[in-house]
């Protein structure tokens, strides 16, 4: 077992290890919302010239196809995974993919809320990936791409089919900025600027391929549509929301914070540089967990594992068991938090016991590298 009695004499210099809100960009500041909007109207000219910022630097970044539409839409992401399900959903049957918390609550309101007669639900248990040969090219699709809450992300998109009848709803948030998407496989994709870019809360991106349009235009949904997730008028596209005129109003001081973060992006080297600085953070938890034999990763191949949720559980050489295991990671995590080491780090309530550090881009590897021996004399002091 390593030893991990004595007491680090380092700390990380941002003890931010949250999976969202996530850790700010390095070196931010309240001084960098100087130039927001506020006390402006988001449908002014100016107003809608920072949100068409907002999607044309995420365009650019994340090297979305031009004929690809992308919109702010309300509610963070999962407002953006609902307008998508309750605004394309029941033209076909549907199979729904499901590892971790946020899949499964998206397969309630497939079955039990929207009550799709023809929904199949293809499940895995935490730490796997379900069976996806099981994937009908002729059926819709809605799967998240990296399992927030367990840790486990889709490998490629290979399993796609690039012939496919149906279309493909990926809820991204934990993925995008931080892994390469395969964009000619996906249909629908939506995030959070929460997560990679480490922004504020409660806006979501949508973004919508020319099929995924195709059927917006085409399909009456047989339910009614709020406010909020109607995307269409008279049948056609509203155009304006594919240029920053947002449904409802946004928090212009979020805008201005979204587009710190993705000029900070921008000015590291785009989706390469943020990828790096991502995998680096998982290399230095792989390294970690190698030489540490009362931790494991919960994601149980390494080709699935996430760099952003980065997601633990004892191991099964660790003596401890019954309750003295079961509580073991929120005492831990509660001890580095008294100490202001780690904030946040406990696994998600619905995933088996663990602990979930992110490693998104915004998290620097000197304060992964600065956890670790934390994370060992915490275990000493707990077991």
């Amino acid at each position: 077992m390593s030893s991990g009695a004595d007491r680090p004499l380092k700390r990380p210099a941002c003890p931010n290890f949250s999976s969202g809100p996530c850790a700010k960009r390095p070196g931010w500041s309240p001084a960098v919302l100087g130039g927001a909007l506020v006390g402006r109207s988001h449908r002014s000219a100016p107003g809608k010239k920072k949100l068409a910022e907002v999607i044309e630097r995420t365009r650019a970044i994340l090297q979305i196809p031009d004929d690809y539409r992308i919109g702010i839409v309300p509610a963070s992401d999962t407002g953006a995974v609902e307008m998508a399900m309750w605004s394309l959903l029941g033209a076909r049957g549907v199979d729904m993919l499901a590892w971790e918390s946020f899949g499964k609550g998206w397969v309630t309101d497939a079955v039990k809320q929207l009550t799709l007669d023809d929904c199949r639900v293809i499940e895995a248990d935490y730490g796997l990936l379900p069976d996806l040969c099981r994937i009908d090219p002729d059926r819709d699709l809605v799967f998240t791409w990296n399992g927030t809450t367990s840790g486990v992300r889709a490998p490629d998109g290979d399993w796609i089919a690039d012939d496919r009848e149906g279309l493909t709803l990926c809820d991204a948030t934990s993925a995008a900025f931080a892994m390469h998407l395969p964009w000619e496989k996906l249909d629908v994709v939506t995030w959070s600027w929460q997560k990679v870019l480490g922004g504020e809360g409660a806006h979501g991106m949508l973004v919508l391929s020319p099929r995924a349009v195709e059927r917006l235009e085409s399909y009456n949904p047989p339910w009614p549509l709020p406010k909020i997730f109607r995307l269409t008028k008279g049948g056609a596209l509203i155009e304006g929301v594919w240029k920053g005129e947002t449904i409802n109003t946004p928090s212009m001081l979020a805008v201005e914070d979204c587009l710190d973060a993705l000029k900070w992006a921008e000015g590291l080297g785009g989706l390469d540089a943020l990828i790096a600085r991502s995998q680096s953070n998982l290399a230095a938890i792989e390294d970690w967990v190698r030489q540490t034999d009362w931790i494991d990763f919960l994601a149980a191949e390494r080709a699935t594992r996430s760099s952003t949720s980065i997601c633990l559980k004892l191991s099964d050489a660790c003596p401890l068991e019954g309750e003295a295991r079961a509580s073991a990671p929120k005492r831990l995590a509660k001890l580095l938090e008294d100490e202001g080491v780690a904030y946040d780090i406990n696994g998600y309530r619905d995933a088996p016991p663990g602990l979930r550090i992110w490693g998104g881009a915004t998290v620097e590897r000197a304060d992964v590298d600065a956890l670790l021996p934390w994370l060992d004399w915490a275990y000493a002091q707990i077991a």
